[in-house]
């Protein structure tokens, strides 16, 4: 039949046939064949045999249209879309085989699944960004920079408040330390700085952005001008006093290690916590203390030099003291101090300038310290009255009334005379 004698050949293979058709014809020598097919003679020679033999046909490849002896069965397949569907909806190709494998037993590579999951319309194929057109180098050693940002996002789903993510990556090595907080500020970027400190100790470098709890808006005092100093956010001067470096990103592109971690994070992290049940700020901060160091297994890198830059916390350095807010207080009178429309008593003698600091701790806890040392007090609550102040004699306003003949009046009194003529007349 016509059909029969189709044969289905790509262009590679017609191209084979006809320089393997100049050789049977003697029109071309085998070593000729084989460096222009870029093939080895003993192959050009097989395939000589076989076009004798077989006809044209011979020249495509025995496997065509058979299937793979690793090909995954029908029924597999269908159980393993199932199953993604049921419990993995949401889940990029990668993330869901390491699930596949880790709860449900089945071992599937990424891309395998990937394949599957196109093939059955689960799937889309994403489109790879354009790199950025400059790249920079990462630092050298571990603890030589990181790059600490929050990311506002809805971390637990419906199952408990929206929060913030605090995180830290190394820049050498992306090792990462992260922390839940209920908002993004001074406080949180303190406590959060001040754990990583505890953990691996303080960093060369901290690359930020523009937010106003790492970068002042305020204009320098006159003081400072004089000084030739900058205004400082609460997180810059604590940083400088522990002798950290601030570096502040023009644009999050500048900090993109950070924000890819975060798009990373807001894809695995979110589904690992609903997998687990978290639903609180405590649960998730627990849940971090075990996962992150698997994280950091699997996806950190080796610093282009071996060695550690953090320098340790010495054992005299209080990072309480440092890491708070700072505010200068003057003592009145009366020896009380007012902050945050509250007032306090201190109980004992504030030195001759009446200068104190008040610091809020991380912890909620207020100190009142003048110099280097601590002054007690305690919180006025309730705040007496005001007595209003009455003089003895009680004074009579008088209300002195013009008289009748008043030029305000006159008009009147005129009218009022000539009216009473007329009556008299009358009568």
């Amino acid at each position: 039949m016509a059909e029969e004698d189709i044969i289905m050949m790509r262009q590679k293979e017609l191209n084979r046939l006809h320089v393997i058709r100049k050789v049977i014809d003697k029109k071309l020598r085998q070593i000729e064949a084989a460096d222009i097919l870029g093939l080895s003679d003993r192959q050009v020679r097989r395939l000589v045999k076989r076009v004798r033999v077989e006809g044209d046909k011979g020249i495509v490849h025995k496997l065509r249209g058979m299937l793979s002896k690793r090909a995954i069965d029908e029924n597999i397949r269908s159980k393993i879309v199932a199953v993604y569907r049921e419990k993995y909806e949401d889940f990029g190709p990668t993330l869901a085989s390491e699930k596949l494998l880790e709860i449900d037993k089945i071992k599937l590579s990424d891309e395998t699944l990937r394949n599957l999951l196109i093939a059955s319309g689960d799937w889309q194929k994403k489109r790879k960004r354009k790199k950025h057109r400059k790249w920079r180098e990462r630092k050298q050693q571990f603890g030589i920079m990181i790059q600490m940002d929050g990311s506002h996002h809805n971390w637990f789903e419906e199952r408990g408040p929206k929060c913030v993510l605090m995180g830290d990556i190394d820049d050498a090595t992306s090792e990462v330390f992260a922390r839940f907080y209920e908002y993004e500020g001074t406080m949180p970027a303190m406590d959060s700085f001040k754990e990583y400190a505890k953990k691996y100790g303080i960093p060369q470098i901290v690359y930020l952005d523009k937010h106003p709890t790492y970068k002042s808006l305020k204009k320098a005092t006159v003081e400072e001008q004089l000084k030739n100093e900058k205004a400082l956010s609460q997180f810059e001067r604590a940083m400088k006093e522990l002798g950290v470096r601030v570096e502040h990103a023009h644009s999050p592109q500048a900090k993109g290690r950070i924000e890819r971690l975060f798009g990373t994070f807001q894809d695995r992290v979110i589904k690992e916590m609903r997998l687990a049940g978290v639903s609180t700020i405590e649960e998730g901060n627990k849940f971090l203390i075990g996962y992150l160091p698997k994280y950091n297994k699997r996806f950190g890198v080796e610093a282009a030099e071996k060695g550690d830059m953090h320098r340790e916390v010495a054992k005299g350095l209080d990072l309480e003291r440092i890491l708070c807010k700072k505010t200068g207080r003057t003592v009145r009178n009366d020896n009380t101090v007012a902050h945050d429309k509250r007032l306090y008593q201190i109980e004992e003698y504030a030195g001759t300038k009446k200068k104190v600091v008040v610091e809020e701790r991380t912890n909620g806890k207020i100190v009142i310290a003048n110099r280097e040392k601590m002054l007690r007090y305690t919180e006025i609550k309730k705040r007496p009255k005001k007595t209003v102040k009455r003089s003895a004699r009680i004074r009579v306003k008088r209300i002195s009334k013009p008289g009748e003949d008043h030029p305000w009046k006159k008009q009147s009194y005129e009218r009022r005379i000539r009216k009473k003529a007329l009556e008299a007349v009358c009568c």
